[in-house]
């Protein structure tokens, strides 16, 4: 064993795996977050490729020794020839992260064959996130927000990721947003029961 091995290392890992159909944009979105760049040029991911990043937790709402996550992001190749690796990476997954393109209605009908794929690997253990991807093409736009949110019962829009500030403003009708504040205590009731 190395002396550099995980053995004392603090950090918290959650795996991230990127699926979805060729050329929705999962790695735009993985370089977006970890460099803060986008490339107009596409080129296909080969297999499978990964990235780390470690960040900092200012709201310690988990309850962690440390302040810091380290972020695994992995990102699957579309394509049907390269199917067959990514239920090994799916496995030990924390997060599924689901991405079609609004622009695409294919992608997004492919989407239930990519939760189903996680599900039969991780059953119900395992975060899923469906993601809309390509929202500045907006005009172009197939995939309506009450159909996709009509998929996962709700929608959510984000602004976090470094470069969404400026995003034009869209129509919140229908969405939903999520405050990350620390979680209050149960309330219980006179008979102790907190449900």
């Amino acid at each position: 064993m190395s002396v550099g091995s995980d053995f004392g290392n603090p950090l918290r890992k959650f795996k991230l795996v990127f699926l979805g159909e060729q050329s929705v944009g999962k790695t735009s979105l993985i370089t977006r977050f970890m460099y803060d760049s986008f490339d107009n040029t596409y080129q296909a991911t080969i297999g499978i490729d990964f990235l780390s990043k470690t960040m900092y937790l200012e709201d310690r709402t988990l309850s962690l020794s440390e302040p810091q996550v380290r972020l695994q992001l992995w990102d699957t190749a579309g394509q049907e020839r390269f199917r067959s690796l990514i239920p090994s990476y799916i496995r030990d997954s924390t997060v599924a992260v689901v991405v079609y393109d609004i622009t695409n209605v294919n992608s997004f009908q492919q989407t239930s064959k990519w939760i189903d794929d996680v599900r039969t690997e991780r059953g119900s253990d395992v975060i899923i996130m469906l993601v809309g991807n390509k929202t500045d093409l907006a005009d172009k736009r197939y995939v309506v927000t009450t159909e996709s949110s009509a998929f996962l019962f709700v929608n959510i829009q984000i602004t976090a990721l470094p470069g969404m500030e400026s995003m034009q403003e869209t129509s919140k009708e229908g969405m939903i947003d999520i405050k990350l504040d620390k979680p209050q205590e149960p309330q219980t009731t006179e008979g102790g029961c907190s449900c």
